[in-house]
């Protein structure tokens, strides 16, 4: 049942949420399989954390010991995804972490975490762009063709007026968008397939230029240095809870939402560790400092440069897929919000042929293009790391409270362990969360302050929860 009060932590009733959905021109269109969510996860977490951080963590936080920060990592997300899976599969409905906030904490905490993870997503997306174009721009490099340093560069850094190549990559993911989603997945999964192969490839070619004696010493930054890369990297593993973002328009959610969460995480979490190891092994970590493509860097070091060739083109896809999912995962975020009054309807439309929320696509694509076109990213790129983290945890409460609240609902797919399960990961997130830099944190508390500024100048009295407590409807 929904609350019949004004409080901020009135919830949402599954009923009404599934009941909504439902509505025509509410709903989106369901066009998704196991497969596609599988590689929808594949296609967000693979990329910039395997192609780019993987070198930064290793010089700067974790060293050789980067392996055992990817398994630390990869345990606290394993923890985080049975939660999501659970909830995925018992509430289908586009949102992710917001929607479930909303059915199991209340509206206040529902907003909070929609309200930062639009933010990550975006900032994220902007983040990753101008990766991209750092790539793109090495590649026509190579091939004779030089970008000028004004047209591939933010204002105020190397002479630059705009990043232009990341612009036009995000105006072509907001294309994509815009069509369908089916149509967005189909070119996902030529991508996923095509950074898979390399991904692979590196794994066979590198493996042989492994020399144990660049993993001594094994923790040069120390214990300690294995959480703080962990902190770091986690940036690699978000993603899969984008996968939850596609809900509603998944055809059987609750046996296939499961699947696509968990089977994409360990796919990833497998071949992050195989890699991680092998590039700490074919080159010393201290010459991983400051490079942007050490998966590239090292076949090149050991003397396989059509192999590093190769790993630049697989980089590049393997980034525009996680710029489209994690685009896409923004969108559905912003038609959440919309649809239940928190942020301005207009952005909860539904294009009639497509099935797409057009003018929340619109948006986010506007705002990744302004940032990354013309903003420094900077520090503000680990804002997706805290905001994830807390996504997590309010998950996590929600798969406690409910268990508690609604014990008898229908579950297609249980958390086991619960209530340990959440509570363990809870304890890791918040344990990462501590790890990250005291800036991160700070912008984070900034932008939940203005956060709650919008919620009770606008969100709380234009909630839809108000209309159905007025109506008496459920």
């Amino acid at each position: 049942m929904a609350s019949n009060n004004k409080s901020i932590f009135r919830t949402k009733s599954i009923e009404g949420l599934l009941a909504q959905t439902a509505s025509k021109g509410k709903g989106l269109k369901k066009v998704l399989g196991a497969f596609e969510l599988t590689m929808l996860g594949i296609g967000a977490i693979i990329g910039t954390g395997i192609f780019v951080l993987t070198g930064v963590a290793a010089a700067d936080y974790a060293g050789p010991a980067l392996v055992l920060s990817f398994v630390f990592s990869g345990i606290a997300c394993s923890f985080a995804a049975l939660c999501y899976a659970e909830l995925a599969a018992m509430i289908p409905v586009a949102g992710s972490a917001y929607t479930f906030g909303y059915v199991g904490l209340g509206e206040i905490w529902a907003w909070i975490i929609g309200w930062d993870l639009v933010l990550e997503y975006v900032v994220a997306v902007a983040a990753v762009a101008v990766g991209w174009s750092g790539y793109i721009v090495s590649l026509l490099k190579a091939g004779g063709i030089n970008v000028p340093a004004a047209l591939c560069n933010p204002p105020g850094q190397n002479g630059g007026i705009v990043n232009l190549p990341s612009v036009i990559i995000l105006f072509i993911i907001t294309l994509f968008l815009l069509r369908g989603v089916s149509e967005s997945a189909k070119l996902n999964n030529i991508l996923v397939v095509i950074k898979l192969a390399v991904v692979i490839i590196f794994i066979a070619l590198g493996v042989g230029h492994v020399n144990p004696a660049n993993w001594n010493p094994f923790f040069p930054y120390g214990v300690s240095g294995v959480f703080k890369g962990a902190a770091i990297i986690f940036f690699a593993y978000i993603g899969f809870d984008a996968v939850s973002t596609a809900a509603e328009e998944v055809k059987n959610p609750q046996r296939d939402l499961p699947i696509g969460i968990v089977g994409s995480l360990l796919v990833c979490t497998v071949l992050y560790i195989i890699v991680s190891a092998i590039l700490t092994g074919m080159v010393p970590y201290a010459q991983y400092h400051n490079n942007a493509a050490p998966v590239a860097y090292a076949l090149a070091q050991v003397g396989i440069n059509w192999g590093s060739a190769l790993v630049s083109v697989g980089a590049v896809c393997g980034i525009t897929s996680v710029l489209l999912v994690m685009t896409f995962g923004s969108t559905r975020l912003l038609f959440s919000l919309s649809r239940d009054g928190l942020l301005p309807t207009v952005f909860a439309e539904v294009h009639p042929k497509f099935g797409t929320p057009v003018k929340s696509t619109l948006l986010v694509g506007v705002m990744t293009m302004v940032l990354s076109g013309f903003v420094q990213i900077g520090k503000l790129a680990e804002m997706t790391n805290i905001g994830t983290l807390a996504a997590f945890c309010v998950v996590s409460a929600s798969v406690i409270v409910l268990r508690k609240k609604m014990p008898d609902f229908n579950r297609p797919f249980k958390c086991p362990g619960a209530p340990v399960t959440p509570v363990i990961a809870i304890i890791f997130c918040l344990y990462l969360i501590y790890n990250l830099p005291n800036f991160t944190k700070m912008v984070f508390v900034i932008w939940i302050a203005l956060g709650f500024i919008v919620y009770f100048a606008y969100g709380k009295s234009h909630s839809l929860m108000n209309f159905e407590e007025e109506t008496g409807t459920k």
